[in-house]
């Protein structure tokens, strides 16, 4: 081949690869591990739903670059999610991670640490999974942040024999935890723990148990998927006409399940950080925005992930779109703005979610059922990192 030729084809191939560098640096990829199907599914679904709406009210530019979501389902489970963590990190060169289950959190946090990825975790409430990476920020919540106020609010309010009854999985082993360290330092008896499992849990032998123990209170943390079916028992075992007020975090009463508990759970006490109903202009157009582009009623999934892609898409505007782990992390704490479930800021020392935590009463409304917000605590902190 002529010299010529040989020069061309090197200064066309060195063009290209320019070319291809600078579309690749001209991109913010983000990975969204979500359990798409499985048990959690709607959990997912949701967290990413509000993500996309977020992205399509913004736009798909920030500072510059255009933002790629690209996700991945991990079948709500957890072996899966660290496999796709791992293949965005290593094969698709992710610049951040939406995180989701904390069983994909915790053992990723390795590998997440060493390449130096920020994770936005949007799904998980465990307290301990923000402890594992120093590039773990949240926009979800703890449940050690509802059920210690519910456990205080509880015994004020003259409640003070309680059962809980949670599932077995980190998640709800915190709630149960934390609402029952709580509820005896406050001056509560709990008579007795009950656990059901992750999977298909047929809840009636268990709320016999609950029924034959006579509590004042009920404390309930089982995942927001699985309320629908909790409810449907709760009633069938004639608990609802039993006198035992029925009390846990907001997963209980989730706002888009539920419509399709029924008039049982009127009266329902949760203690979350958002509600559909929480009453501001911002909240309004969120949640009329969310219905008519999903097609379903907002929730604490749906805002979750809607701040989620708020915290990425300002802490990129404060970098000038630099991706770096540390500095695009650093960006992130200390961040505050106001979310459609309130006040919100990112822990400058932790990471962790900082939020107004609302006591909820189901009441009906219109002819809907909905979480009406009778009492604040506002800028809650989780207990644990608090106490540290």
């Amino acid at each position: 081949m002529p010299r010529h030729y040989v020069l061309s084809a090197a200064v066309l191939a060195a063009s290209i690869a320019a070319t291809g560098s600078v579309g690749a640096q001209s991109t913010i990829k983000i990975g969204m591990v979500m359990p798409m199907t499985g048990p959690l599914a709607a959990a997912g679904q949701q967290v990413l739903a509000g993500a996309r709406l977020y992205v399509n009210q913004h736009g798909e530019t920030v500072a510059g670059k255009r933002i790629e979501m690209i996700v991945r389902d991990d079948a709500s489970s957890g072996e899966t999610g660290k496999r796709l963590i791992q293949e965005l990190v290593v094969n698709d060169k992710v610049d951040i991670i939406g995180g989701s289950l904390t069983a994909d959190l915790m053992p990723s946090a390795p590998l997440l640490t060493e390449a130096q990825k920020p994770t936005v975790i949007m799904i998980s409430s465990t307290t301990a999974v923000v402890e594992k990476s120093p590039f773990f920020v949240r926009t979800s919540c703890t449940l050690a942040q509802s059920s210690a106020i519910l456990a205080d609010w509880a015994v004020k309010k003259g409640l003070g024999k309680a059962v809980t009854l949670v599932t077995e999985f980190a998640p709800g082993l915190e709630a149960e935890e934390t609402f029952t360290n709580n509820y005896k330092a406050a001056g509560g008896e709990v008579a007795e723990a009950i656990r059901v499992p992750l999977r298909s849990p047929d809840f009636a032998p268990f709320l016999q148990r609950v029924k034959e123990a006579a509590p004042q209170a009920l404390f309930v943390f089982i995942p927001s998927t699985q309320a629908a079916a909790f409810a449907r028992q709760f009633v069938e075992r004639g608990l609802d006409k039993a006198g035992i007020a029925l009390i846990g975090p907001g997963d209980l009463t989730d706002d888009e399940s539920l419509q399709n508990m029924g008039d049982a759970m009127l009266g329902t006490v949760t203690a979350h950080f958002y509600s559909a109903a929480h009453a501001s202009a911002l909240n309004k157009a969120f949640t009329e925005a969310y219905r008519k582009e999903a097609n379903m009623r907002a929730n604490f999934m749906a805002v979750s992930g809607y701040d989620g892609m708020h915290l990425i898409y300002e802490a990129l505007k404060k970098t000038s779109g630099e991706t770096d782990g540390k500095t695009l992390v650093a960006a992130m704490k200390g961040m505050s703005w106001e979310s459609p479930r309130g006040p919100v800021s990112i822990d400058r020392n932790s990471g962790e979610i900082v939020h107004n935590i609302y006591i909820r009463r189901v009441e009906k409304v219109d002819g809907e059922l909905r979480n009406a917000e009778f009492e604040t605590f506002n800028d809650v902190r989780d207990p644990r990192v608090a106490a540290k």
